[in-house]
């Protein structure tokens, strides 16, 4: 049970840093990062408190098997000759996912079927009979990665994608994924103490992941499963005892965090939102347009600004009028905005301190910084500041 083993935590571009960083914290091992995925070594107890714990993390995949391949044969008799049984009975389900950089395999669906029929064929050989394919619950979640020849076997130990907390029932269009919203606090210098507002909330997301990051609450407490719990190898007994120790580490914080919202409906989203994740004591949920608002206030903001598909805007004008409201009315704050909209940041009128690439989902985005001064910039650096 002690024993080590290799594993990958799968990312969002831009987040290897943070995840490797997570992944320090935690305690891991022989920690390298890669693209999208930071590899890292920990025994079976490590493998639940990553799926637990880790923010930036999309899935922790358990390598298996390694071999080469140029055609569907290699491919087939390479997975074909791996013992499964260890791994699943005939009665289990199984769902396999297939991703290829390669020019002798050009269709990763096509990947996952060969590897799924290898499988099934022999437990079927060997058993008589053949275990189902369920791609939405099953019991075994097969990754095969096709690299030119070299084809990687994992099996996932986290089922559904780390992202799906369990606590977002009400989205709106667009929401922004969770694992993104945790990234870009934990890119930014937030102290995770001062007060921390989210101006255009949407369905609570950004609000939610910060209160969790500010008290020390694991992130996937609220899931209601992970795929290593249908493992042969799973122990009860040591996940419950990894689940108390994840509650011990949960800290007071004063902040507040706000989340804000012009739109009556989305705030009610919201509202759902944060009481599923039980934090409404860290959160105050208010009704408020950023634009037409008198409050003003010395704060720390990250907003995603609504995309043209959630309300209709005159981009040039909205843009603009973020860069006032912020100069006007938050004089002396930071303000972290993420936008796929990168035309429209030149109508903000400010100068970012900080630009950082990020993808949110698969369009290309921004995240950027400004910073208030109270006066102008060069009497700050003037006295030093």
């Amino acid at each position: 049970m002690s024993q080590n083993f290799k594993m990958i935590a799968k990312t969002l571009f831009g987040l290897e840093e943070v995840l490797e960083k997570e992944l320090r914290q935690l305690g891991a091992m022989h920690i390298k990062p890669g693209v999208r995925m930071v590899s890292f070594e920990g025994d079976l107890g490590f493998m639940y408190k990553a799926n637990m714990m880790l923010r930036t993390a999309i899935r922790i995949l358990v390598p298996i098997h390694s071999f080469r391949a140029r055609n569907e044969v290699d491919l087939y008799d390479g997975i074909y000759q791996m013992d499964w049984s260890q791994y699943l009975t005939a009665h289990d389900t199984l769902a396999v996912h297939g991703t290829v950089a390669s020019q002798y395999f050009n269709h990763s669906q096509y990947v996952a079927l060969k590897t799924k029929d290898a499988i099934v064929d022999q437990i079927r050989n060997n058993t008589g009979r053949r275990p189902d394919v369920d791609k939405r619950h099953p019991d075994l979640r097969v990754s095969v990665h096709i690299n030119d020849q070299t084809v990687d076997v994992s099996i996932d130990s986290s089922g559904e994608p780390l992202f799906k907390r369990g606590y977002r029932q009400g989205t709106n269009i667009a929401p922004i994924n969770e694992v993104l919203a945790a990234g870009l606090i934990l890119l930014s210098d937030w102290d995770q103490r001062s007060q921390f507002i989210d101006p255009m909330c949407g369905s609570g997301t950004i609000a939610i992941e910060a209160a969790m990051i500010a008290a020390n609450i694991a992130p996937n407490l609220n899931r209601p499963e992970f795929g290593f719990e249908k493992w042969p190898n799973y122990d009860n007994a040591l996940f419950e005892a990894i689940q108390e120790s994840c509650l011990k580490k949960m800290r007071e914080f004063e902040g507040p965090i706000i989340a804000r919202d012009a739109d009556g409906y989305t705030l009610e989203k919201a509202k759902e939102n944060i009481q599923n994740a039980n934090l409404q004591e860290f959160i105050k949920i208010e009704k408020g347009d950023f634009f037409r608002d008198h409050q003003s206030a010395q704060a720390f903001l990250m907003f995603n600004p609504p995309y043209d598909e959630r309300i209709a805007i005159d981009t040039q004008e909205f843009y603009k009028s973020i860069g006032d409201t912020l100069k006007q009315r938050y004089s002396g704050s930071t303000a972290w905005i993420i936008t796929g909209n990168l035309e429209a940041l030149k109508y903000v009128g400010l100068r970012p301190s900080r630009k950082i690439k990020m993808f949110n989902g698969k369009l290309e985005a921004k995240f950027v910084k400004y910073e208030m001064y109270r006066g102008t910039k060069k009497l700050h650096k003037l006295a030093g500041d």
